[in-house]
Formats: structure tokens, sequence, C-alpha cells
């Protein structure tokens, strides 16, 4: 049996919780967010986007069936910290190569089990999300919130160049290639190039400090933005290359941190959520169609872009394209220029590891989106 420290959880409103240590033993401080997925645990672990935030897990037991290397969404976890109810005391998966704990222990994860994670839950619900920190080597409450005080906040956070990749790299196309991206990987997940792969697409994923000569040198077809963590209003940078493509008329889709990027180009505002949405159960209405999605979310920050009508912009037409049914955030942009699509956006995780596949006809709606575009602009800069 597992010998396990005590651990204390510290909110930045004092509120405290004491279990036991779970994962590295050790000190860390982040922001408190609360994950409704009933599964893909390893997923979230490995998603680039929860970069500086403390998960507390809704669904009572976690690491039941074990990790193993194919369900990781990139070469590490990113998570600050892992808060969790019962974990699993013996995996049992035909596909583990080992346990959840000694894997967070061997990455240096500082985790804390056996709390009341409900209540934790619902305090954030009415609370608003809020810093935390987690100690399994100092039990003191009020030693630990003065740490927790003096850290930094969510708003103001710039964390892309922390998770995105310092060389580009190439993912190619599955069979026949059909069109080529380029990836502006700003925590991008693995399975986001393979699902483009499956239809033909070979991406390029390049540093979020790309520019916009390097993003056309790849010869795109079109420009994904990927989703990633912190706040949208740090990302300057990656806005003005928005704005440079969409002035040259290059299809764009984004996703996540990749909408609000998109949405702060078209001239639009951003603003932090009361606790976001985190989960794979998130339901969302295509606005077109009428269609509800059931879909995995990630987000803090959200685009602020009026809900009815449309807006003009330099670039063309903007509607506001999903939201989402429990708190009517906005989900999805469309923008559109002498009557075509030119670029899209969603709040929410298409590609779903873990989660639904409700959402996965965005890729194909991607590929129409390229399939449809006359560019000749580029052909005369060198891209196909």
């Amino acid at each position: 049996m597992t010998t396990r420290e005590t651990a204390i959880l510290v909110l930045e409103d004092g509120r405290t919780f004491t279990g036991e240590s779970y994962g590295a033993v050790g000190e860390t401080f982040g922001e408190a967010v609360f994950n409704t997925g009933m599964t893909g645990y390893q997923e979230t672990l490995t998603d680039p986007s929860y970069r500086g935030q403390v998960v507390a897990m809704t669904a009572p037991h976690i690491g039941n069936t074990g990790v193993n290397r194919e369900d990781d969404e990139s070469d590490r976890m990113w998570l600050a910290g892992y808060v969790v109810r019962d974990p699993a005391r013996i995996p049992s998966s035909w596909r583990a190569t080992g346990t959840l704990e000694e894997e967070l222990a061997g990455q240096g994860v500082v985790g804390i089990a056996g709390i009341d994670t409900r209540a934790l839950t619902r305090h954030l619900r009415e609370r608003g999300a809020m810093r935390v920190g987690v100690s399994s080597v100092d039990t003191d409450p009020a030693a630990l919130l003065a740490r927790v005080q003096a850290a930094p906040r969510m708003v103001g956070s710039n964390l892309v160049g922390e998770v995105s990749t310092a060389e580009a790299y190439t993912v190619g196309a599955e069979g026949e290639r059909r069109f080529t991206v380029a990836a502006l990987d700003l925590g991008i997940k693995r399975n986001t190039p393979r699902r483009l792969a499956a239809r033909g697409v070979t991406t390029h994923v390049l540093p979020a400090s790309s520019t916009v000569d390097s993003v056309l040198a790849t010869s795109p077809d079109a420009v994904f933005l990927s989703n990633g963590p912190g706040d949208p209003a740090t990302a300057d940078e990656q806005v003005a290359l928005t704005r440079e493509l969409l002035a040259r008329g290059v299809p764009i889709f984004g996703i996540c941190f990749g909408n609000q990027i998109l949405g702060r180009a078209l001239g639009f505002g951003t603003y932090k959520l009361a606790y976001g949405h985190h989960g794979i159960n998130q339901p969302v209405k295509d606005l077109a169609t009428g269609k509800v999605e059931v879909t995995a979310h990630n987000h803090g920050f959200a685009v602020d872009a009026p809900r009815e009508g449309a807006t003009d912009t330099e670039y063309g037409t903007v509607e506001v394209s999903h939201v989402c049914l429990n708190d009517d955030v906005v989900e999805g942009l469309r923008v559109t220029s002498d009557g075509r699509t030119r670029a899209f956006s969603v709040q929410y995780h298409p590609e779903a590891a873990a989660g639904p596949h409700d959402a996965d006809y965005l890729f194909d709606r991607f590929v129409d989106l390229i399939e449809g575009s006359s560019r000749p602009e580029l052909e005369a800069e060198g891209g196909r």
C-alpha cells in the first residue's frame, strides 16, 4: 500500500482542504479549476492548455486505467498541480504501462488526494476561479496562504512561449497529400495534425513566435491557430500575425486560444470567465444549423462579441457561429467576404482527445474552406 504524506490545499480566500500527497511530494501554485470529464485524465494532464492551472477532477475515481504513451497529447504533463478524491489503488487496462501516481511523481507533478472535490468544485462555482497552493512539505495553512496570495494571477499571464515548440516540424498527410497547412503552435495537441492528416493534409507546426514570412515560406493553403494557455490579451504578437494573414486573404481556422486570437484580430475584446469551461461534456449550439453538439472544452477566457447580428470589419463581415447553451458564451466566429467564408473559429476542441466526436466535422469544414479559396496573391509570393 502506498504511504503518502499529509498535504493541504489552500485557496486564496483562505478555504483549506486537508488530504494526502498524490504524485510528487512538494509545493505548487496556480489557478484552481475543475474538470467535469468522466474520462480522459491522461489527455488532460498532457494538454498544454492547462499550463499554470491546478486541476481538480470532479469524477471521484481517477487512475483506473493507468497510463500509456499512446494517449499523451504532448511530450509531458503541463499542469501546475492535480487534485483527486479517490485515486485508483491498482490500474486495470491491457494498454497500461504504469500507474498514474508513478507518472505524476516521475514528472514532478505535485498533487493531493482524499479531499472533498465536490465541495471544492461548489466553492469555485460560487466564488470563481482563484489562485491556489498545494503543499505536502509545509502543512501550515496560514503560511501557505501568504504564498498563494503572492503568486501571479492568470489574468495578464503570457504562457504561450512556455508551451510552444522551439523548432518547426511536419506531420505528413495520410495517403495522397491534398493540401498544406501551417499550424501556429500556441499549445497544440497531437490529435489535431492527426485529424488533418486523415483528410490528406500535411501540417507544418510552427513556433508561436513565427513571422508572417516564415508562415508563408511553408507555402500553406491555409493557417491553423491552435489551442493554448494564458490570457489572450497578452498575445499581441500572434494577433498582429493573424491580421497580416487576414489582410492577405489566407484562409484561417482557429480553436480555443486560436479563437480568441482571431477574435482580437477582428477587433473584439476578451474577458475572464468566472470559472471557465473545463471538461468533455459542454453543450454548444451551431447557430447556422440549429444542431447541438456535446463538446470538449478547456478555456478560462472568452471573446466579447455580439451574439446577434453581424459586425463589419476591414477583413469582412463577422458573425457569432456557436454559443454555449449553459451560459451563452460565444463559442465560435465566422468571417465572410464576397459571399464566401474566409476564416472561422470555435472556442472548443474538435480534435476531442479525450471527448465526444460531435465536432469532428469542423476539420471537413476547414478542408472545404481551403477547396473554395482562390488566393492568387499567395501564388505571387511563392505559395501553392
